[in-house]
C-alpha cells in the first residue's frame, strides 16, 4: 500500500515536471487601432491620409499599452506574439474631428487582412482607446472587435485595453471577452493594464478563466477637466474599483469616464466588471459601482474654474508672493487657438512667462514662405481663428530664436516678445505634459515664472505631481463653448446628453 502511493506520488511528480518542461504554444495577434475624437473640433473629418501606419513588427513597442502587454506576455514560456499591420497615431491628435467612413474600412480592411494571413491564432489582444467616433458607425471598437471575432472564430479569447475617456457600453463585450480600463488620469497605468490583460489572456487560452462580465451605464456626463483622479470624488471612484479587486480574486473592475466631445450615443461613464465564472458576483459589483457613481454625481459632475482675468490676477499676486513657478491650464482650448489667456497676460504686463502652445498653422505657412530664421524680426497677429471661442487673433512684436523641428513638426516657432516671454507656436494642438519636453533650442524651462499650457489633466503628471509648480489654475474660458464644463451648449445629435445628468433637468 505505500508503495502504490509512494508509486503515485512519482507519477504525479513526473506528470508535472514534463508539464513544465513541454508547456502549451499559443500564439496572439496584437492589434492596435486608437483614436480619442474630438467631434465638435473644426477642420474637417480625419481621412486615410492622416494617419500614420506602423509596420507589423513595430506595433509591439507602439504604446505603453502594448509594451506592457509584451512585458506581461514575455513572462509565460510558449507564447508567440504576432504584430499585425495596425493605424498609428493621427497628426493633431485629439483635436481632429470624425473618422470618415472611408478611413475606418480602409483600415479595418488592412488589420483584417494582415490577421488573416497570420492565423491561426489563440489569442488576440486589441490596444484602443475607446473614443472613436466614426461617421457611420456608432461603437467602434464594439466593430473591431466583432470583425476579429468573425475571422478567430467563437473558441478565440480577445481581450482589449482603453483608456478611462472611453465611450463603451456593453456591446464591446458581446465580441471581446475581457477590457482593462486605466485607473489613473493622468495615465500613469498604461502599461499596468498591457501587463493586466496578457496575465488575463493567458489563463484565458489556458483554460483557466472563463470571463463571465456585467456592465452598467450610470447616466452621469463629466468634462474631462473634473475627470483627476489626484482629487476626490473622481480618487474615491477608482480607489473603491481597486478594493473590489483586492478583496475579490480573479475579479476586475474597469470604469471608463467618457469623452464629451464624442457626439456618440453611448458618451459618458460606464462600468465593467469581470469575473471568473461568476455573474452574480459580476453583476453585483457593477450595481455597486454605478450606485456609487451616482450617489456622488454632484461632486464628479459640476466644476467651477476662473475666468482668464480673474486667472491672471491670482497670478500676478502668486508672483509677488514668491509662489512660482505658475502653471495656467488652458482647459478648454481643445483646438489649441484660444488666445484669452495671452491677452490678459499682455494686458497686465506680466513678466516671466512662457506661453506652451499656441496653434497657428497660418503664422508658420507664412514664416516658411519668408525662409523665416532665428534673429528676425517677428510682428504678426496669431491665433484666434476657429471661432468665436478661441478670441482674438493677438498682435505679437519681437524676435524669432528659433524656426525648426519639434516632435513630430517640421516646423515650430519661438518667438520672445519682451518682458522676458516666450511664445511658442505649433501647427497642431499639442499638450505640454512637463517642462522637460520644453528643454529645447533656446529654451530653459526654469528660467520662467509662469507657463501657460493648453491642458486638463495631462500636465500635472510634470508640472504639479512632481512638485515643479508652486500655484496651479486651471483656467476656463467666457462663454458657452464647446470644451467647457457647460457641454449642454453643444450641439449633440447622437448623445443622449438630455438624459445625463447634470443636463438631465434633475440639478437643483
Amino acid at each position: 500500500m505505500i508503495f502504490s502511493f509512494i508509486s503515485l506520488v512519482a507519477l504525479l511528480s513526473g506528470c508535472s515536471s514534463n508539464k513544465g518542461q513541454h508547456p502549451a504554444k499559443f500564439r496572439v495577434a496584437v492589434i492596435q487601432y486608437q483614436h480619442e475624437t474630438c467631434t465638435f473640433c473644426p477642420g474637417g473629418d480625419t481621412e486615410i491620409d492622416d494617419w500614420r501606419v506602423i509596420a507589423a513588427e513595430d506595433v509591439l513597442t507602439a504604446t505603453g499599452y502594448t509594451r506592457g502587454f509584451v512585458h506581461g506576455a514575455r513572462l509565460f514560456d510558449g507564447l508567440t506574439l504576432v504584430g499585425i499591420k495596425s493605424p498609428g497615431s493621427v497628426f493633431g491628435g485629439s483635436s481632429r474631428s470624425w473618422n470618415s467612413k472611408e478611413s475606418f474600412e480602409h483600415f479595418m480592411q488592412m488589420i483584417i487582412a494582415g490577421l488573416q494571413a497570420k492565423m491561426p491564432v489563440d489569442g488576440v489582444y486589441l490596444a484602443l482607446h475607446g473614443a472613436m467616433a466614426v461617421r457611420g458607425v456608432p461603437r467602434p471598437e464594439a466593430e473591431i472587435a466583432r470583425r476579429v471575432r468573425e475571422v478567430v472564430g467563437k473558441g478565440v479569447p480577445i481581450v482589449g485595453t482603453f483608456d478611462l475617456h472611453g465611450n463603451e457600453d456593453g456591446e464591446f463585450l458581446q465580441w471581446a471577452d475581457a477590457a482593462f480600463v486605466t485607473k489613473r488620469y493622468p495615465h500613469y497605468d498604461a502599461f499596468l493594464q498591457g501587463e493586466r490583460a496578457a496575465r488575463y489572456l493567458f489563463r484565458a487560452m489556458q483554460g483557466d478563466y472563463q470571463a463571465t462580465t456585467a456592465t452598467r451605464k450610470p447616466p452621469v456626463i463629466t468634462a474631462t477637466v473634473l475627470q483627476w483622479t489626484g482629487q476626490a470624488p473622481s480618487m474615491k471612484i477608482m480607489e473603491r474599483a481597486r478594493r473590489w479587486e483586492a478583496r475579490q480574486p480573479d475579479t476586475y473592475v474597469n470604469v471608463f469616464y467618457g469623452f464629451p466631445w464624442s457626439d456618440v450615443p453611448d458618451v459618458g461613464a460606464t462600468v465593467h466588471v469581470v469575473t471568473n465564472d461568476n455573474q452574480q458576483l459580476a453583476d453585483s459589483i457593477a450595481e455597486d459601482m454605478a450606485g456609487y457613481i451616482w450617489r456622488i454625481r454632484e461632486d464628479f459632475a459640476l466644476g467651477k474654474f476662473p475666468m482668464p482675468e480673474e486667472a491672471v490676477n491670482k497670478t500676478v499676486k502668486a508672483i509677488k508672493t514668491g509662489q512660482t513657478p505658475v502653471v495656467l491650464g488652458d482647459y478648454s482650448d481643445r483646438p489649441g487657438d484660444a488666445t484669452w489667456i495671452l491677452q490678459q497676460l499682455i494686458n497686465n504686463k506680466v513678466a516671466g512667462v512662457l506661453y506652451a502652445c499656441l496653434t497657428d498653422i497660418h503664422a508658420l505657412a507664412k514664416l516658411k514662405e519668408s525662409n523665416a530664421k532665428a534673429g528676425d524680426d517677428f510682428a504678426m497677429e496669431v491665433g484666434g481663428y476657429t471661432g468665436e471661442q478661441a478670441g482674438k487673433p493677438v498682435k505679437i512684436a519681437g524676435k524669432l530664436t528659433y524656426f525648426g523641428p519639434f516632435s513630430s513638426y517640421e516646423h515650430i516657432a519661438v518667438v520672445d516678445f519682451g518682458n522676458s516671454n516666450t511664445l511658442i507656436i505649433t501647427p497642431a494642438y499639442t499638450q505640454i505634459t512637463s517642462p522637460e519636453r520644453l528643454r529645447f533650442g533656446p529654451i530653459n524651462p526654469d528660467e520662467y515664472e509662469v507657463f501657460v499650457v493648453k491642458s486638463r489633466v495631462h500636465f500635472r503628471r510634470g508640472f504639479d505631481e512632481t512638485g515643479y509648480a508652486k500655484t496651479i489654475l486651471v483656467t476656463d474660458a467666457p462663454g458657452p463653448w464647446f470644451g467647457t464644463t457647460r457641454l449642454d451648449a453643444l450641439d449633440y445629435k447622437y448623445a443622449p446628453i438630455d438624459e445625463l445628468y447634470p443636463f438631465d433637468g434633475s440639478k437643483n
